[in-house]
């Protein structure tokens, strides 16, 4: 008899831990790399490399049978995720790492807003309050009128808005088609969608940018990976809060390795984040509903 994926806590927040090591390291790699390749390109360098990954699920998609309907979604998942993939990037060459692991958080929070506004969700009023609570950390990292909110946070915003209409889209596919075909296919659209905006700014990469990139594509894969065994090894309210982690991580990284100054602001507005994401998964595990995603499932 197979045991119950909930009495394995400990096995699920491992998991969770070494996803977010991953994240981390992916978004150290892109920090190092900087604004050298512009952002457009190190995102469909990032893709295009990963495609090795691609070879196991080209059976599965091939034998889907996909819908015109399903093709649609899909080529919007892929519109939607390829902006939130160039923001994101663009963002990570020009604001500290823990700004931008903060700011993720909201991708969740986002997917709740857009669950009620489009897809019929309810959202009472402790739900609402969550929500706004993630609002008003999301006023503490920025704190817009006494520190100037540059272009990088502007674009982290955007990141969230847009991967989490990708989530949205993805959740609607999830249940028609597996998730080797949803994985692939974002994959597949992804590296088309930003194939012209590379093309337009392009230089001619090192083969060490290249070796970069190379490892983003490996970590981002191996954590999405991890993420899988983490949520078949514990329920979502059991390994979600460990990816508050990522942050202190981040911070730990950004200070050590870049030189980055430690913002208690952005610890405090990343915690306050995290626990209403946290309280909005818990309460979709008691009225058993699964909208809101862990943080993790909205990365590049």
């Amino acid at each position: 008899m197979e045991t119950p994926k909930a009495s394995r806590p400990v096995t699920g927040i491992f998991w969770m831990v070494i996803t977010g090591l991953n994240f981390v390291a992916v978004t150290a790699i892109v920090k190092h790399v900087g604004s050298d390749v512009p952002a457009a390109q190190a995102a469909f360098l990032r893709y295009m490399l990963g495609l090795v990954f691609l070879i196991p699920m080209i059976k599965p998609i091939m034998a889907a049978g996909l819908t015109g309907r399903q093709l649609k979604l899909f080529g919007w998942r892929g519109v939607v995720h390829t902006i939130a993939v160039i923001l994101w990037f663009f963002a990570m060459a020009r604001i500290p790492i823990a700004e931008v692991t903060a700011m993720n958080y909201l991708s969740p929070i986002y997917v709740s807003l857009g669950a009620a506004l489009f897809m019929g969700e309810r959202l009472p009023p402790r739900r609402l309050a969550a929500v706004v609570f993630a609002l008003i950390g999301a006023m503490i990292i920025l704190r817009p009128g006494i520190k100037a909110i540059e272009i990088g946070h502007i674009a982290m915003l955007g990141t969230a808005i847009c991967f989490a209409a990708g989530y949205l889209l993805a959740k609607q596919l999830s249940g028609e088609v597996s998730a080797a075909v949803v994985v692939g296919m974002l994959s597949i659209t992804v590296t088309i969608g930003l194939a012209p905006f590379a093309w337009a700014v392009w230089v001619t990469p090192t083969w060490e940018q290249l070796g970069w990139l190379f490892l983003v594509a490996c970590f981002a894969t191996a954590g999405h990976y991890a993420m899988t065994l983490a949520f078949a090894a514990a329920p979502l309210t059991v390994t979600q809060p460990v990816t508050f982690l990522q942050l202190v991580w981040a911070v730990l990284l950004g200070a050590i390795v870049f030189g980055e100054a430690v913002d208690g602001w952005v610890v405090f507005g990343g915690a306050v984040i995290m626990a209403s994401v946290s309280f909005i998964t818990w309460r979709e595990a008691v009225a058993r509903r699964a909208i809101t995603p862990v943080v993790s499932a909205t990365k590049v």
